[in-house]
């Protein structure tokens, strides 16, 4: 059972950073070569629990991926473009200057 969340994990893991650092090659590349090598060094592990432990980093790497790193390109010595996936804008709150006063009951 365990063998097939790893390989699912690992395969997550990867789609992942292919989204993440598109057009990015050196990204992509040190990206793939660090999911495979920390995979590798763990495949003999035969502990239950530890697998589980290394899987909740893994997919908590994976969230951290996806939700919180954005590319950025720069353009000239002090320009940097930024280029959001779709899935990491959001909706904003829009900024009041004068917060509104909650109406006493």
């Amino acid at each position: 059972m365990l063998y097939w969340q790893v390989l699912k994990l690992f395969k997550l893991l990867h789609r992942t950073r292919q989204e993440v650092f598109k057009n990015d090659t050196k990204a992509l590349e040190a990206a793939r070569q660090k999911i495979n090598e920390e995979f590798r060094n763990n495949r003999d592990e035969a502990s239950e629990e530890k697998i589980n432990e290394l899987l909740k980093i893994a997919s908590d790497v994976e969230v951290i991926l996806r939700t919180s790193v954005i590319q950025a390109v720069h353009t000239d010595s002090d320009k940097i473009v930024l280029i959001p996936r779709k899935d990491l804008l959001q909706d904003n709150t829009p900024y009041l200057d004068k917060p509104t006063k909650k109406q006493e009951s």
